[in-house]
């Protein structure tokens, strides 16, 4: 299974650390750390950069904003490393974060380090040495579902957390929001926007339950024991954990997990682990987790759709970046089919209220 462990690569042009900078603040938090500074990239992921970094015997993981952004909201590292530092002791798959750094003079834009976790992510494609049968795919969604529960049962107050967000009309604020992030990052014309846009407003649910949600929750944010894969260690990227409506969160895992009959179209952006035999269904997932929650999912058509529209503006903006050129990173060029992909799902979502 080691064969499978998440591994580094060399960094991409254009998103190199000024190792000159890095290395005499390593060495100032460890002093004891010999040997020479190493730094390598976590080549997946579109939003914040996530870097592997050894000194000596020491290992950590950086992770900074990307290069080019100027929407600081969304890339707020000391947000980020606040909510884990109070996160682990009540969550333990969440990461241990060491330190954090407010000085833009250092690798120009703040950053923090944690203790890496090592352990198998599954990514786009499933890996043929997985072995996964049936039974263990079934297992594998089940999981993924009660680690979620398991974070939406969080004493988030206890925790320290309750100033993370506003409950208080959280649904409504979400949507107006992400439609405005969209007209700021417009670069196209995707006639499915307005129809989404004002179906979304008319027809959000009322919320009726509040929890700590992680909002981008999925199999390549989760890390899985190599030893025994139905074990989740680790949960990542928590820039836009938030105290909200928990079935937003369940709405966001679901507009990533593909269906073994949907379009090719919309599969193709999507991680096949879903669709392997013996994988839960969307709708299973929103029953099982109606029946472990005693919460209702019937409004999960909304949810759904909403969630879609949100992720077809998170590419969105990261296409904005791209095409005024303050990225350089080759996998954004084919990004606006993918938005408009999202979008026609999302207004698909809509119209069929089916999930």
């Amino acid at each position: 299974m080691s064969n499978l462990l998440d591994q580094p690569a060399n960094i991409r042009p254009g998103e190199e650390l000024d190792a000159a900078k890095l290395e005499p603040y390593l060495r100032a938090k460890f002093p004891d750390a010999g040997g020479e500074l190493e730094i390598r990239q976590y080549p997946s992921g579109h939003s914040n950069l996530t870097y592997a970094v050894r000194l000596g015997d020491e290992q950590f993981v950086l992770r900074r904003p990307p290069f080019g952004s100027k929407v600081k909201s969304a890339h707020d590292m000391g947000r980020e490393f606040r909510v884990l530092a109070k996160l682990r002791a009540v969550y333990p798959p969440a990461p241990e974060v060491l330190f954090y750094c407010d000085d833009d003079g250092m690798l120009g834009a703040p950053f923090y380090v944690m203790r890496p976790i090592h352990g198998v992510i599954l990514r786009k494609t499933v890996p043929p040495d997985l072995n996964l049968t049936p039974q263990k795919a079934r297992e594998l969604c089940v999981s993924l579902l009660d680690n979620l529960i398991r974070l939406h049962h969080v004493d988030y107050t206890a925790a320290g957390l309750a100033d993370l967000g506003k409950p208080a009309g959280y649904l409504e604020r979400q949507v107006r929001g992400w439609i405005e992030r969209y007209h700021n990052s417009q670069t196209h014309d995707y006639p499915a926007v307005e129809q989404i846009a004002s179906w979304l407003q008319q027809n959000a649910p009322a919320t009726s339950q509040v929890s700590l949600i992680h909002n981008d929750y999925k199999f390549d944010n989760v890390i899985l024991d190599p030893g025994n894969l139905r074990e989740i260690i680790g949960v990542l990227d928590w820039e836009m954990a938030t105290i909200g409506d928990p079935l937003t969160d369940l709405g966001t895992t679901l507009a990533y997990w593909a269906d073994p009959e949907d379009p090719e179209e919309l599969k193709q952006n999507l991680s096949d682990v879903t669709t392997q035999p013996g994988s839960v269904s969307r709708a299973e997932m929103a029953a099982l987790y109606a029946e472990k929650t005693a919460i209702d999912t019937t409004h999960m058509p909304f949810y759904l759709s909403f969630a879609r529209f949100k992720l077809a503006v998170i590419v969105q903006q990261i296409y904005y970046r791209y095409s005024q050129g303050l990225t350089r990173d080759p996998r954004f060029t084919t990004l606006p089919d993918r938005v408009s992909g999202l979008l026609e799902a999302s207004l698909h979502c809509a119209q069929s209220q089916q999930i």
